[in-house]
Formats: structure tokens, sequence, C-alpha cells
């Protein structure tokens, strides 16, 4: 039997069981570095089958362009591959279930949309100055920030995020006992976008990279440890001059620090909602003792 694709799927890879559960859903004994192993395994035959995928699609089709979608889209580190085989990418910057079903919508209705924010939710407006939140950080190094409305989707953009100078070498720790997340898990840049390729190794345009779906080599680590995964790579995100609250705030600590970027993850804690409101940052400030601008 053949898909569309032009597949055997007797040749197909099949995996013994559901990876979505976590290892220790059927294998509660595995200790941490066998779980690494099964991760490393488990990707590099995605990112195979992946790249089959692409490459198929290119012959079958012809095109120049492709649009990946799913929920297997969000994985930066495998995404950079389709630009082995196509010239322009475009990843919806929420493509699970979620982003999927406008698309159902508009395919049902006929019409096109021109995607241009992700800050679709609630608005909490803005009230702090940005001066006072960059001197905070140039002295405290973190802060939380909450201001606009909310993103569409599962990155954090710039809108309820928790951010920090990435050049300190105690940053990622700090973020990571706030975040109480595995202390190896990194966390991303956000840069201003014309400055991006002089710091980062970036597939496809500096513009490609404004919703966090791709990694990229980072070409100083040793400047800023707090970006950067042990593989020397950052998933990074660009900001246009676009007049932005986030961006006026990139502009204004670059001014005073020399420092295009800043440390961005999302304003939550592991397996807890976002913050949405001023509530919910007042909370947070409160239970996690870190200073929330809103």
């Amino acid at each position: 039997m053949y898909d569309f694709f032009g597949y055997n799927h007797k040749n197909i890879i099949k995996l013994n069981n559901n990876l979505h559960r976590g290892c220790r859903d059927w294998a509660p004994d595995l200790v941490v570095n066998d779980i690494f192993d099964i991760a490393a395994a488990t990707q590099a035959i995605y990112e195979y089958q992946f790249e089959k995928i692409l490459s198929k699609a290119k012959k079958l089709t012809n095109a120049s362009n492709v649009v990946i979608m799913g929920g297997c889209a969000l994985n930066c580190l495998a995404n950079p591959i389709a630009y082995r085989v196509f010239e322009q990418v475009w990843i919806m910057p929420n493509p699970g279930d979620a982003g999927s079903s406008i698309g159902a919508v508009l395919a049902k209705t006929k019409q096109r949309v021109d995607w241009t924010t992700c800050s679709l939710g609630y608005d909490m407006g803005q009230k702090d100055s940005l001066e006072s939140i960059v001197d905070y950080l140039e002295e405290h190094k973190i802060c939380g920030w909450a201001q606009g409305a909310a993103e569409f989707g599962p990155r954090a953009l710039g809108n309820r995020s928790l951010l920090a100078d990435p050049r300190g070498s105690t940053i990622k720790d700090k973020v990571n006992a706030i975040k109480q997340r595995q202390e190896f898990r990194p966390f991303a840049p956000i840069i201003l976008e014309e400055l991006a390729s002089d710091y980062f190794d970036l597939c496809g345009s500096s513009s490609d990279h404004r919703y966090m779906q791709f990694i990229s080599r980072c070409r100083d680590p040793k400047s800023f440890p707090a970006i950067v995964h042990r593989d020397g790579t950052s998933r990074v995100q660009t900001v246009p001059n676009n007049g932005s609250k986030i961006r006026q705030l990139l502009e204004l600590w670059f001014e005073k620090t020399g420092c295009p970027m800043l440390l961005n993850t999302s304003l939550n804690i592991k397996g807890q909602p976002m913050v949405n409101d001023i509530k919910d940052a007042k909370k947070f400030e409160t239970c996690y003792l870190v200073k929330v601008f809103t």
C-alpha cells in the first residue's frame, strides 16, 4: 500500500510505544541518561523521515515554497532541514490544532488572511516606563514583563515574558529555578532583527525567525551563556522595527548596555497557565519573588 507521497507503508519506521506520554510511561525504571538517549534517537528518526517527506513533496510539486503545519512543526531543531529543500518556509506561529482550526475555517469559507501578529489575546495595556524596566534589568538581571495583548500560541513573543540579561554565567540557573525546569534546558534570545545575523547563523532570512520556529548556531556562545544550548544553538526570536513595546525595550537596552538581545521565556511556571492579566501578574510576583512590570 502506497500513500500520496509514494511511500511503501511496509518500509515506514514504527515505534512500539507512545512517546507523547514520556518514556517512563512504558519504562518506569529508566534512568536519566537512558531517557536522553531515547530522546536523541527519536529526534534522529523524525529528522530522517521529515527530510524524506519534504524531498518527496518537492519532487511532486516542483514548488519553491512550503508551509509546514501540525504539532511536529514546533520541532525547532528539525525545522531548518526544510531550507535544504525549499527556498522559502512558512510555519504558522501556532501550528498545532488551534492554528490548524483557523486554516480549516479559511479553507471552508475560501478566504485568505495576511498574518501580521500573534497578539490576539487579552490586552492589559502598559503603564510602567521602559526606562524603569531597563534600569531594573541592569541592576537585578531578571524581571517579569506583562503588557499589551497576550500571544496566540505556545511561544512567549514579548508580551508575557520573563526577561533576563543573557550574558551572566548564573542567569540560566536562576531562571530555571524560578520556572521549576530541569537545569540543562536552554532559553531563547529575543534580538533586534537587523542585528540577528551578526550574532547567529540564521537559516532563511532574519524575518523568518520572528516566532521562535528555528534553531541557529550562536557565533559567540561564551559571551551569551544563558541563551545557548549545550550544542551551541539557540532558538532565536527576531523583532522587526515595528514600534512595538518589546522593540522599544530592546532598543533602549541596546543603547544602554551594547547588548542587542535579552533572554526571553514565558511568564509562567512549569505546568501552570500563562500570566494573562494584572491579577495574575501580581500573584506571580508575590509567589515567586520576581518583579513583574506591567
